[in-house]
C-alpha cells in the first residue's frame, strides 16, 4: 500500500526582512495509511512547519510533498483549498471550536464549506456526535462544556467529512491526564474504525506510547523517522 504522506528532498525557508530561516532542511518522509504517527522534537524544531506542509497550508521552498496521493506543488490556491477541505482535519490544542455555535453546529460546519446537502450533513453530524459521546450535548456551546467535551466536539468535527489525514496539533496539552487518556483512547477506536491516519506533533509521553510510528525533528532534520513500536 503506497503511502498516504511522501515528502521528498523538501526545504523550507523563511525570510525575516533580510534574513534567511531554515526551518526545514532535506525532509525524506514516508508516512503510511492507517496509523498513529507522532512528530516529537523540542520547541522550534520544524514540527509545526513540518504538518503546515502536510495540511497543506503552506507549500516548500524546495522538494516535493505529496499527500493523499496528490503532489501538492501542482494545485493552484483554489485546488489546494478545496483538497484540504475534502481530505485534512484538525484537531489543536485549544480546540479552536467557533464559541457562538453550538456542538452540533460545530460539527456540521466542515461539511457546509464542501456543499454536502443538508440531510446527508444531518445524519452524518449526529452519528459523529454519538461515536465521540456527545449526543445529548449537541445543542450547547463551547463555553457550556467541559475541556474534554470540547475536544471531543474538535476530533468530531475533524473526523465528520471522512478525511484521509487528520492532523493534531498538542491536543493533550490542555487537558489534565485523566482526560487526556481519554481522549487519546477515543482517537485510537476512531481511527480504527475509520482508517483514518492521524498525524500528531506531541511532547505527551502517554500518546507516545500509543505511536505505530515516531519521527524526530532536531533543527529542521529528522532524526530517526524509522517505524516505533506501537505500546
Amino acid at each position: 500500500m503506497p503511502p498516504v504522506v511522501r515528502l521528498t528532498h523538501v526545504e523550507k525557508t523563511y525570510k525575516a526582512e533580510a534574513i534567511e530561516v531554515a526551518a526545514l532542511r532535506g525532509i525524506d518522509l514516508e508516512i503510511s495509511p492507517n496509523r498513529f504517527s507522532m512528530l516529537i522534537g523540542a520547541s522550534g524544531s520544524g514540527k509545526t512547519t513540518l504538518l503546515n506542509l502536510i495540511g497543506c497550508i503552506d507549500t516548500p521552498t524546495r522538494g516535493t510533498v505529496e499527500v493523499a496521493g496528490q503532489q501538492i506543488g501542482t494545485l493552484s490556491d483554489d485546488a489546494l483549498a478545496e483538497f484540504r477541505a475534502r481530505n485534512i482535519g484538525f484537531i489543536f490544542q485549544n480546540f479552536s471550536l467557533v464559541p457562538v455555535l453550538s456542538a452540533y453546529e460545530n460539527v456540521e460546519y466542515p461539511l457546509l464549506l464542501v456543499g454536502m446537502p443538508a440531510a446527508e450533513r444531518r445524519d452524518r453530524t449526529l452519528a459523529m456526535l454519538e461515536a465521540v459521546g456527545l449526543a445529548k450535548q449537541a445543542k450547547q456551546r463551547p463555553n457550556e462544556l467541559s475541556g474534554g467535551q470540547r475536544q471531543r466536539v474538535a476530533i468530531a468535527r475533524a473526523l465528520v467529512k471522512g478525511p484521509q489525514i487528520v492532523l493534531a496539533d498538542e491536543p493533550t496539552a490542555n487537558l489534565d491526564s485523566a482526560t487526556g487518556a481519554a481522549i487519546i483512547d477515543l482517537m485510537r477506536r476512531v481511527q480504527a474504525e475509520s482508517n483514518t491516519t492521524f498525524i500528531f506533533a506531541t511532547h505527551d509521553p502517554h500518546l507516545m506510547s500509543h505511536a505505530d510510528q515516531i519521527v524526530t525533528i532536531r533543527d529542521g532534520m529528522l532524526i530517526d523517522p524509522t517505524p516505533g513500536a506501537a505500546a
